[in-house]
């Protein structure tokens, strides 16, 4: 008998059911974005080596960043997904279920707040802060000093006497 593989698509809806708090395309673009992360990894090495929860939240947030622009942060809340934590549960919901791999060193807190959603999604959309102006202060001239003229007063001149 030949065992078949799971479809992927019904493997997410059979995770969406039992674990609720992602929606199904946030799988989806998890899976993706591992795709992603994948292939910057070879262009980068000739290496082919295991994607760590570091890497796979770079990819991750430079997928998003190039998929969906200032909408990321919102795109990803409609979908359930806050923080880098959360990128974590899916990897591991699909872990689970058979999709992804792992390695015996992978561990949820490879997924800890590596960035905010602020910091990743929100920022490298607002304008540079503007630099303070640059005060020009007016030259002024320095007030002329007296030239001294005549001998200290404070030694009597030999002509004083």
């Amino acid at each position: 008998m030949i065992m078949q593989k799971p479809d992927f698509d019904q493997v997410i809806e059979d995770i969406v059911r039992r674990d609720q708090r992602f929606d199904w395309h946030a799988y989806h673009f998890v899976h993706d974005a591992l795709d992603f992360t994948i292939k910057l990894q070879k262009k980068n090495s000739a290496a082919n080596k295991h994607v760590s929860g570091g890497e796979l939240l770079e990819g991750i947030r430079q997928f998003t960043l190039r998929e969906f622009g200032p909408m990321s942060k919102f795109v990803l809340n409609e979908w359930g997904v806050a923080s880098c934590h959360d990128f974590g549960q899916i990897v591991f919901n699909l872990v689970q279920s058979g999709i992804l791999g792992k390695s015996d060193s992978d561990r949820m807190e490879d997924f800890h707040e590596t960035y905010t959603f602020d910091e990743a999604f929100i920022a490298p959309f607002l304008p540079a802060p503007a630099t303070p102006p640059v005060r020009v202060r007016k030259k002024t001239h320095p007030v002329p000093r007296r030239a001294k003229t005549g001998a200290n007063k404070s030694i009597p001149s030999p002509s004083a006497e």
